[in-house]
């Protein structure tokens, strides 16, 4: 059994993809995932299971879409991959709330960070898949757009330390 962490794209955020926790964590157990545990509600959810990677997102994608009636993006991580992205934050010194993992689909391609507009004071790196993005003014006020991360999903820092924290105890 590997433990996995799943994070859910534009669930309630601004009044959009309204799911309880408690129905994502009875979703997630309706479809045999083990040890099922939500973070804060905007959907975060890790358990364990023998599937892979591919078969946990595919299967927690469709049982979504007959929940909800509308696709919810799912982007799945190991225990281990989730402690790499925290391990290769490249905003480390920086404050945790006010630095962001876009996390991707799919790899990060070379030139993922091209077509970058609205910048002002915000720092950007690209990881292995996820794009780091340091806030110092707040992501709130942020115009920053950056085309390769359209469909990704952000958690801040202390999310992802959070999520690594009760991945690991599974």
């Amino acid at each position: 059994m590997a433990a996995y962490v799943a994070l859910l794209r534009a669930v309630n955020v601004g009044g959009t993809g309204k799911l309880s926790m408690s129905d994502l964590k009875a979703l997630c157990m309706e479809l045999g995932f083990g040890r099922v545990q939500t973070y804060i509600a905007s959907g975060n959810v890790v358990f364990d299971s023998g599937l892979t990677a591919d078969s946990v997102q595919s299967r927690l994608e469709n049982r979504l879409l007959a929940y909800a009636g509308k696709r919810v993006r799912v982007f799945v991580r190991t225990a281990a991959e989730m402690q790499l992205v925290l391990d290769g934050n490249p905003f480390a010194d920086k404050e945790p709330n006010r630095t962001y993992a876009f996390f991707l689909p799919e790899a990060s391609a070379a030139d993922a960070l091209h077509g970058i507009r609205g910048r002002a004071d915000e720092e950007v790196r690209l990881g292995k898949q996820e794009i780091y993005v340091y806030y110092p003014s707040g992501m709130g006020k942020s115009k920053l757009q950056i085309p390769a991360a359209t469909l990704a999903t952000a958690r801040n820092l202390n999310t992802v330390a959070r999520l690594v924290e009760i991945s690991s105890r599974k």
